[in-house]
């Protein structure tokens, strides 16, 4: 066999091989109808139950989904959290069994990926390109925490966001979401994306701590007493009527600590938020006018729209 033989099998082997994956899992994705112009797509994640981009659903009734050779059948809107960018739909329709699912700590830099959308009911897309860069869990600026980063060598075409992405063993790894860096694709990864769909199908919402400050960086001024001085924030904004502004907390304040922990990033509250539940007590290290003070606050809900803690 000649060497140019050799590697016309192998591209034909290469080839066979994710045309072969598009179909198997094209089965499972669908198209979403719940915004003006192009749908989105999204994920038969369970028997009945649909996952796909939050952003992409702009409203509550005359949801519509296209099943891969069933045509556009009523959709319900379970639950949505911006944070991160996930949305549940009921599907009764959609009684089939989820493509194999893998992981997305598996991949690495320069990965071969697939992304897959469906506009009709006949045939699957596919577009194709490599993993750009991987991370450790981050939090979106809305709060959501990911479980790890993942981001691809280019931006969603239109049409892509809530669709799967897929590693070259042909599992999903991943949700694609255009929400959250510009000119770039990324995933929400397929623990995130069960762990967000368990709870939105148990409370159709996703619950997040809520004190309602506007922060940014400071430095301590001297002799105030706390015991790290390695930085702290400074209170920049108070939210009328919100958790902190209950709580005695002022514009000016410098914030050490929360739950005994200290906060040198908006991150650090955010932390600390993401593991409380609504009527919780946090007790709150606060500097002001050069003096050490403590307050309790009372946790609230973070709007979905909010950003700040």
């Amino acid at each position: 066999m000649t060497a140019t033989k050799a590697s016309l099998n192998a591209l034909q082997a290469i080839s066979d091989q994710v045309a072969n994956i598009a179909e198997r899992v094209g089965e499972t994705v669908v198209g979403v109808h719940a915004r003006r112009r192009i749908p989105s797509s999204g994920i038969v994640w369970a028997r009945g139950v649909v996952v796909t981009s939050a952003h992409t659903i702009r409203r509550e009734e005359d949801i519509r989904v296209l099943l891969a050779g069933r045509g556009w059948v009523d959709a319900s809107l379970v639950g949505r959290d911006a944070g991160t960018d996930l949305a549940v739909l009921r599907v009764p329709q959609a009684a089939i069994a989820p493509a194999e699912r893998g992981d997305a700590g598996s991949l690495r830099v320069g990965h071969f990926a697939l992304a897959l959308a469906r506009f009709a009911e006949s045939q699957v897309s596919l577009d194709y390109g490599l993993v750009a860069a991987v991370g450790p869990a981050w939090r979106t600026w809305q709060g959501g925490e990911i479980e790890r980063l993942v981001a691809l060598d280019g931006g969603l075409r239109p049409g892509y966001s809530g669709g799967p992405l897929v590693d070259a063993r042909g599992q999903i790894v991943g949700l694609c979401t255009s929400a959250f860096i510009r000119r770039s694709g990324t995933i929400i990864p397929v623990g995130t994306v069960g762990r967000i769909t368990e709870e939105l199908l148990s409370h159709g919402r996703v619950f997040r701590g809520y004190l309602g400050l506007g922060l940014q960086p400071a430095e301590l001024p001297a002799g105030a007493g706390a015991a790290d001085s390695s930085g702290a924030l400074l209170v920049a904004a108070v939210q009328a009527g919100g958790p902190a502004e209950q709580g005695g907390v002022i514009v000016g304040d410098i914030l050490v600590s929360l739950d005994g922990r200290p906060c040198r990033a908006a991150e650090d509250v955010l932390a600390v938020l993401g593991r409380t539940r609504p009527e919780q007590l946090l007790q709150a290290v606060l500097v002001r006018g050069g003096n050490r003070r403590e307050v309790t606050l009372v946790v609230g809900e973070r709007p979905q729209r909010q950003s700040c803690p």
